[in-house]
């Protein structure tokens, strides 16, 4: 019988199956030959954090933070509810058919996943002429790449390094990943991103080539959009063979840095494009960050009020309330408001992105943001660890972690993040945040000069706020330079004259007594 137009077969359930079990995300259920078993919260929790992070050994301290919340627990708890969730599957602590110790380091899953494209049926969509109706959550598919030139049959990375590529995007939960089972049906030059649109029903396409020119590798990557055409990113690797591994783990950071910066500011492109009343609560989302990162109390109200909306569409959005966290952090961060609730909003509803997705980095990430608000620099570390230990590219995650070092004058350890952070996402909307950060390592190293250097580059960098501009008039009042303070200052009382001395330390609340010594009398020179 054929299906009626007005319906699409578009969506990938979360759904993984091994043996013949099927753990449903969606559902939180565990399955047996279709039959739901009975299974404890925390040990589905448990399956799922392990099934998800198959690629690796999860140790103990990522299963005591996400399963219990960062709770001091014993190990013989940890080993009970593995030896339950072993007990649900059929396995057992000898066997170790599906779950594997790592003894003394945590757990591997080791049996075959799959992840197969099911067929749901969604309400009609409005569609533009000659395209078909699109998942309302981001997709995409990452082909095989493209072998060039001669290479050895035991050479397999055109394969090897897309399947890495999905198994590491497969970690943004916000991002619908093809299966390899069904993406790398697309082999070949003439793989067009039309037919991958037509055939896979994704919004985008991830392809690539290597080339072999004796001992010289050369790896294109392309990020498409399928329903325009045209190109979001693209970036070329070159490296000699010998050193395969390293430039396979650069383009991985690569392309899974691009994907969280590059698709949400597509999808913000698209949803600005949207008139207000169709707007889905994805296109609501991604349009309430475009608005978010601007940086100014009206775009975050807008922000604001663009996230409660995709919470309402979807009350189950776990991303939505993160984006609500973030929006209300700023207003008690930057002080677009004397509102005391900023503080606790910032906190519960990163709390209501955790309680939705407790693997979420986004939601690891407000959340230790939100302890900033309450002066409490060392107990935002644990949830920043988090967010980079569930996606170790999360370039946003490792600024703020360089931020909290740098205050509490671990300059060092700031500095490795900062730079790791550049590189990861050198044009993410945070960069004068990053830049910034660089400059208060420096003066907590009491290194002016460079310090100064580096404010600068954060104050002139898209997007920053006042606060970054107070950075700079403070290291260039300390490195000797009155002239560029005062300009700074004067910037600043232009574009937030409410702001001053007591705000710059609730901000920057510096641990250091003598770094905080020293900016708190060049601010007060600076009249602040």
């Amino acid at each position: 019988m054929e299906i009626d137009r007005r319906f699409s077969l578009w969506s990938r359930a979360m759904i993984f199956q091994f043996a013949h079990f099927e753990l449903d995300i969606d559902r939180v259920e565990l399955r047996a030959d279709g039959v739901a078993l009975a299974v404890e919260p925390q040990v589905f929790a448990l399956l799922r954090l392990l099934i998800e992070n198959r690629s690796r050994v999860v140790t103990k301290d990522e299963i005591v933070a996400l399963i219990w919340k960062g709770r001091i627990v014993s190990d013989s708890a940890i080993s009970s509810r593995v030896k339950s969730a072993r007990q649900v599957i059929g396995d057992n602590g000898r066997a170790q058919a599906l779950i594997r110790t790592a003894h003394g380091i945590g757990f591997r899953f080791v049996a075959e996943v799959v992840q197969p494209l099911t067929v749901s049926f969604a309400p009609p969509q409005e569609t533009v002429p000659g395209e078909g109706p699109l998942p309302p959550r981001p997709s995409i598919a990452v082909l095989p790449f493209r072998m060039v030139g001669t290479a050895q049959p035991e050479f397999p990375i055109a394969d090897a390094l897309p399947q890495d590529l999905i198994t590491e995007l497969s970690r943004l939960h916000w991002l619908l990943v093809i299966a390899r089972g069904s993406s790398f049906q697309f082999r070949g030059s003439d793989t067009s991103l039309e037919a991958v649109r037509q055939m896979l029903n994704v919004r985008y396409c991830l392809s690539g080539v290597i080339e072999m020119s004796g001992p010289v590798l050369s790896v294109s990557v392309e990020l498409g959009d399928t329903q325009t055409s045209g190109v979001v990113w693209s970036e070329r690797f070159r490296a000699d063979v010998s050193t395969i591994h390293e430039v396979r783990n650069q383009i991985i950071a690569a392309v899974t840095s691009a994907v969280e910066v590059r698709i949400p500011f597509n999808e913000a492109r698209r949803a600005l494009s949207k008139s207000a009343e169709n707007l889905d609560a994805w296109s609501a989302y991604h349009l309430g960050l475009h608005h978010m990162y601007r940086f100014n109390k009206a775009d975050n109200d807008i922000a604001t009020g663009l996230f409660e909306r995709a919470a309402a569409m979807e009350p189950g959005f776990a991303r939505a309330y993160a984006g609500l966290s973030f929006t209300h952090f700023q207003n008690a961060f930057l002080r677009y408001s004397d509102d005391p609730a900023s503080v606790m909003l910032a906190q519960r509803f990163a709390s209501q992105c955790l309680e939705r997705d407790p693997l979420d980095p986004f939601g690891h990430f407000t959340m230790g943001r939100a302890q900033w608000l309450n002066d409490d620099l060392e107990a935002s570390l644990p949830w920043l660890e988090r967010a980079n230990a569930l996606n170790p590219n999360y370039a946003q995650a490792r600024y703020s972690r360089g931020w909290a070092e740098a205050l509490l004058g671990s300059a060092e350890a700031s500095q490795l993040n900062i730079d790791t952070a550049l590189v990861l996402s050198p044009l993410d909307p945070l960069v004068y945040g990053m830049l910034g950060v660089r400059a208060m390592s420096y003066l907590v190293l009491e290194d002016t000069a460079q310090a100064a250097l580096w404010a600068e580059r954060a104050a002139k960098a898209p997007g920053a706020h006042a606060l970054i501009e107070m950075i700079a008039a403070t290291a260039h009042g300390l490195n000797g330079n009155a002239g560029k303070a005062r300009a700074w200052a004067d910037s600043v009382r232009a574009r937030a004259a409410h702001l001053d001395k007591a705000d710059f330390l609730r901000a920057f609340p510096f641990r250091d007594l003598p770094t905080r010594a020293r900016v708190t009398g060049m601010l007060g020179k600076l009249d602040f």
